[in-house]
């Protein structure tokens, strides 16, 4: 069941779902639009690593699903997203590649991407425990760097 507008509220003023720095004006009837932490410039065909400028911290009954923003895929910007799972920290890193024919330019602090979260059936018995916990800014891929 995705999370609507006053629940997530909610959990972000009781500290059980942290989006921080939060924004009011980000809060969407089934979301939140998270911001981007810095510009990005891509030229057509180019990819590139983008970032939140939010920090999250899901609890354990809570997963996220991210989206771009359609305006932006309007653009010719592509992403590929993962899930968020129960009990991940951190910034989130966004693979982005520019399909269109234009120059796709996107200022640090403008709405980037859509997170919609889901409350799990039952809490996880683990949270996320990867390598990508604790995040800070984009990350490079460490799928050949060990982690778990």
């Amino acid at each position: 069941m995705l999370l609507p507008d006053h629940e997530i509220r909610r959990r972000v003023r009781e500290g059980s779902l942290v989006i921080e720095p939060f924004d009011e004006g980000c809060l969407n009837p089934a979301g939140y639009d998270a911001r981007l932490g810095s510009a990005i410039k891509l030229p057509p065909g180019q990819r590139g690593l983008a970032y939140t400028l939010e920090r999250f911290e899901l609890p354990l009954d809570v997963a996220g699903l991210i989206y771009l923003r359609s305006s932006l895929a309007r653009e010719g910007l592509l992403g590929s997203f993962a899930v968020i799972d129960p009990g991940f920290r951190g910034n989130l890193t966004l693979p982005v590649f520019n399909a269109g024919d234009s120059v796709v330019e996107v200022e640090g602090g403008e709405r980037f991407v859509q997170v919609v979260f889901l409350s799990l059936m039952s809490p996880a018995s683990r949270g996320y425990a990867g390598r990508y916990q604790d995040s800070v800014g984009a990350v490079v891929s460490r799928r050949k760097n060990g982690g778990s």
